[in-house]
């Protein structure tokens, strides 16, 4: 029956537009859910705002409601991916490669060539979506994370 129900309505693909202030809520609990320590809406309201800040939700249609972030720190040539989540209960869709596929063009297209980002060395499913769009390991940072003292791995994409 769900099947059938898929075939004659499908799901919206997913979008992926730039934030919002009016996004800030919404990314604010999904952050709050995929970290320890959580941002909230204010910062990112004052994120979003920044001139060199790049930030890009992906959500159910052009409209709908985040369901899914990131946010880079741009000053070309080079980005540093600040955060990136998707809602606990939307992963493993491949909401997170469609949405930092996007995200890594549209800086691209600025001039970015090279892209860093910093993540818990435990994390493999971040790991492994990283690896898939090219990053590699360029350092580690030991004991970075406090609350866990695992080490950040500092990643590199050059595109």
């Amino acid at each position: 029956m769900r099947s059938l129900i898929e075939r004659l309505f499908p799901p919206r693909p997913p979008a992926v537009r730039e934030a919002v202030a009016a996004d800030a809520g919404a990314l604010a609990q999904i952050h709050a859910r995929a970290f320890r320590h959580g941002w909230d809406s204010a910062e990112f309201e004052r994120l979003i705002a920044e001139r060199a800040v790049r930030a890009h939700v992906v959500s159910e249609g052009p409209r709908g409601a985040p369901m899914g972030f990131v946010v880079s720190h741009v000053v070309a040539p080079e980005a540093e991916i600040l955060s990136v989540a998707v809602r606990t209960d939307r992963r493993g869709r491949g909401l997170g490669g469609a949405l930092l596929r996007r995200h890594l063009a549209r800086l691209a297209a600025e001039g970015v060539t090279t892209s860093f980002l910093e993540v818990e060395e435990g994390n493999a499913a971040a790991l492994a979506l990283y690896g898939r769009l090219g990053y590699v390991q360029v350092g580690r940072r030991k004991g970075y994370y406090s609350g866990a003292g695992a080490d950040a791995l500092l990643l590199r994409l050059d595109f």
